[in-house]
């Protein structure tokens, strides 16, 4: 055994796997374990003599969080997926005979907390009113070679959680175990995207699943991930929106479909960016953004409840509510109120002049939607607390949108935004094959320019639209965005299970 990168606790547990083994102890057991209930289960339906004939026959599996040495007894704590569970351990009921190795050397000698035992015994409540569980035998199901880090606890509550990033986000697993509240967020996450799936669900929307590997990556302003497909020989892009499939879906005569899907996007990293996110998004036929906000509202507070058990959420000493209607107002209002300066009739050049006021840079390289983007972004979206649609935007900021239908130079789109950040992003879709083109040929223009954002022209979803496709709305959820304000968590990273790390260089 190579000892040379462990620790002197790692080199010792490895030593017990050896006593164990000689023990004829094995301590990677194949066989099942016949757990019959969860520590959950006995704290909410043990009521102590009412009931304590249903519980004297208990099997339970978990991982051992701690240890109470006291001689010929032990107390310790059990940690199954629902929770934690206290366990008196004696010597006579372990060893009933003259042979007490099972007792003072096994489990006094040869096991660890973090190791994984299984229990069978009977449910009782200690002189200080504690649901116990009296252990008459017990297994060794998994040996931990690596200690957990320590957590102190005070009253059955952490006070003193390990917060490191860099262990937190880097070994998720072993936060789970310390940290009890991580599982939380992490539950209330699935919770999150069952209430939406079921809002759609109960509207008649179709589930869907489109590629991830694409030839062509369209459906947003957003830097690629590349690879290569060896068999067909050509690039790939990793998918940085599903939007122009779950499109050609509508034209194929679903009316309504939706996608949970995974996005790849080779940007930068924040606390609100992750190069790996989530998406949803669902496209209605015959529906335009006004709809769209309407069934916004409505569904997000539906997903906040199922959360929370409320439409409400704190951030920050903030109170946050979801409950419908929602602010709405236009991009080009939004920036006048808080910048004063009234863009709605500047050309380009007039814009970088606005940049310039506002001390904003203007790159060289961008065209007018992305300085109009850039000045919204800056002075703007921090201000919109409460959840608000700005709406009316620009037609250079949004190629795939339908020209608005009485405000010329504007298109039909909004975005959400929450606690100064963008949630959800809607249009009313542009579906007529001519002008698609023209938009994305605006964009080749901008490439050429170096925005490396810029969209590609799809031939094919050109050729979709040119079968025709009805006057449809469609928007997108930033998934782990939204889990973010309903957990009440500041980065995405808190979000997600594994976050985007840079490689770590581990010892063999």
């Amino acid at each position: 055994m190579n000892t040379q990168h462990l620790s002197e606790q790692e080199i010792i547990r490895r030593q017990k796997l050896d006593e164990l083994s000689a023990l004829g102890i094995d301590p990677y057991p194949a066989a099942l374990y016949p757990v019959n209930t969860t520590t959950a289960y006995i704290r909410e339906h043990y009521k102590g003599e009412e009931n304590k004939a249903d519980f004297t026959n208990v099997c339970l599996a978990g991982r051992l969080m701690s240890i109470r040495d006291m001689g010929k007894a032990n107390f310790a704590v059990i940690q199954d997926a629902t929770g934690k569970m206290q366990c008196y351990i004696r010597q006579d009921d372990i060893c009933p005979g003259d042979d007490k190795t099972l007792f003072q050397t096994v489990w006094k000698k040869l096991i660890d907390m973090g190791d994984f035992i299984g229990i069978k015994g009977y449910v009782f409540t200690t002189k200080t009113g504690e649901t116990s569980v009296h252990v008459e035998s017990f297994t060794l199901l998994s040996k931990a070679l690596r200690p957990l880090p320590v957590v102190k606890e005070k009253d059955g509550e952490a006070f003193d959680e390990v917060t490191d990033p860099e262990f937190k986000y880097r070994q998720r697993y072993a936060d789970l175990i310390v940290n009890p509240g991580v599982k939380d967020v992490f539950l209330k996450r699935t919770r999150m995207i069952n209430a939406f799936r079921e809002f759609l669900n109960e509207q008649g929307a179709l589930e869907v699943d489109t590629p991830v590997l694409q030839s062509i990556p369209g459906g947003a302003a957003a830097r690629p991930f590349i690879t290569h497909h060896n068999a067909l020989d050509v690039p790939m892009y990793m998918r940085i929106a599903n939007e122009l499939y779950l499109k050609r879906l509508i034209v194929g005569g679903f009316e309504w479909v939706y996608e949970f899907s995974r996005n790849f996007r080779n940007e930068g990293m924040d606390r609100t960016h992750n190069p790996e996110f989530t998406i949803l998004e669902f496209y209605v036929a015959y529906k335009d953004y006004i709809w769209m906000m309407d069934t916004t509202e409505k569904m997000l507070e539906k997903v906040a409840i199922a959360v929370n058990g409320q439409p409400t959420v704190t951030i920050n000493g903030q109170e946050i509510s979801f409950k419908a209607p929602y602010r709405r107002i236009s991009m080009y209002d939004a920036i006048k109120e808080y910048t004063g300066f009234d863009i709605s009739g500047m050309d380009e050049s007039g814009i970088r002049e606005v940049c310039t006021k506002l001390g904003i840079h203007a790159d060289a390289k961008w065209g007018k939607g992305k300085l109009i983007d850039e000045i919204f972004g800056e002075k703007c979206e921090k201000h919109f607390v409460q959840p608000t649609f700005i709406t009316d935007y620009p037609v250079e900021m949004s190629p795939l949108t339908k020209k608005h239908r009485s405000k010329p130079g504007l298109v039909e789109r909004f975005e959400l935004i929450v606690n100064g950040k963008e949630i959800a992003n809607a249009y009313s879709e542009l579906n007529d094959p001519i002008e698609q083109k023209s938009r994305f040929e605006e964009q080749m223009a901008l490439m050429a320019r170096g925005d490396d954002e810029a969209m590609f022209i799809d031939h094919d979803f050109l050729r979709a639209l040119e079968y025709g496709m009805p006057p449809t709305s469609g928007i997108g959820f930033g998934i782990d965005r939204v889990c973010m304000l309903l957990t009440n968590q500041h980065s995405i990273q808190d979000v997600l299970f594994f976050p985007m790390m840079r490689p770590e260089k581990l010892h063999e």
